[in-house]
């Protein structure tokens, strides 16, 4: 990829995008609209601006949440991607496969911003194995989201985990 090229989807890998161009100005909106779409604290996200998007797998379903705006998502897994509004669409930062590389520059909305968000760097952090005594469970865990990369093939997991995808890969 080159600095113009960028690719990313949902969590499940049912939706997945590619980029081509300069994106617009990214930003986090904290508006209670946006609170609510990504189920946080805020919502980041970058205009496609002049650059292409493609739908390279699927595509998002919509929900139309205010007589503007309609948000996109993935049908399977619920993943938040796209804000469209008659100004052009928004994709969700943390939908890229490199979200480092989109940097926001602009918050919106911080009439509803919460409080506590500009003080979360100040609590204490552990890596997720630190937690082990009280979640036992994440010794054995195995990641079905979709890497950060593009994929060939894809087929619905068995009937246990009906409804969900998994990559046909070994170790993904």
């Amino acid at each position: 990829m080159t600095d113009e090229d960028y690719s990313g989807g949902c969590q499940c890998g049912a939706v997945r995008f590619y980029v081509k161009g300069r994106l617009g100005e990214a930003s986090i909106c904290h508006c209670r609209m946006c609170q609510k779409a990504f189920g946080n604290y805020y919502a980041p996200l970058v205009g496609t601006g002049e650059a292409a998007l493609t739908w390279t797998r699927g595509r998002p379903k919509y929900f139309q949440s205010s007589n503007h705006v309609k948000r996109g998502f993935c049908d399977n897994c619920g993943t938040p991607l796209t804000f469209d509004a008659p100004d052009g669409t928004g994709l969700a930062i943390g939908a890229f496969d490199e979200p480092a590389r989109v940097r926001p520059v602009v918050q919106f909305g911080v009439e509803a911003r919460i409080a506590y968000v500009d003080h979360l760097h100040e609590l204490p952090g552990e890596v997720t194995e630190a937690d082990i005594v009280n979640a036992p469970y994440l010794a054995d865990v195995v990641n079905y989201q979709h890497p950060d990369r593009d994929t060939a093939g894809w087929s619905v997991r068995g009937a246990e985990n009906a409804g969900h995808w998994r990559p046909r890969e070994e170790g993904v």
